[in-house]
């Protein structure tokens, strides 16, 4: 096998669980090959660099080997490798988002708060 198509390889490779999401993030912009924006036809090689976006992560993978049927987890992993970089940017990002999140705050306002809200959007569509 010396090509496959791009959205087979992001499914068999386990990226996405089906070939229509796969489809879907390729014609969102959320999949570059070799840095360019690409087609759900394209075909890959072996060689080819993927950036591939999937919600908060951004990972930049090489194929290594292709693969038109889905496997198991771990044989899917042996189709692609991930670069350091990409695996390292990730991990920072993590423990970034991680050390936010106790600023958010992930709980519903409290009623006062909730009042405080309402009382400021009414204020704020009132027209002069």
């Amino acid at each position: 096998m010396d090509k496959v198509r791009i959205d087979k390889w992001l499914w068999a490779a386990r990226f996405f669980k089906t070939r229509n999401l796969a489809k879907q993030a390729i014609d969102g912009g959320k999949v570059h090959l070799d840095g360019a924006r690409v087609k759900p036809s394209k075909d890959v090689e072996v060689g080819m660099q993927l950036t591939i976006r999937q919600g908060w992560d951004e990972k930049v993978v090489d194929i290594i080997a292709l693969s038109d049927q889905r496997r198991g987890a771990p044989e899917a992993a042996l189709l692609y490798l991930e670069t350091e970089q990409s695996t390292t940017a990730r991990t920072i990002k993590a423990e970034q988002r991680k050390a936010m999140g106790s600023l958010h705050g992930d709980t519903k306002p409290t009623t006062k708060q909730r009042r405080q809200i309402h009382r400021f959007k009414r204020i704020n569509t009132q027209e002069p």
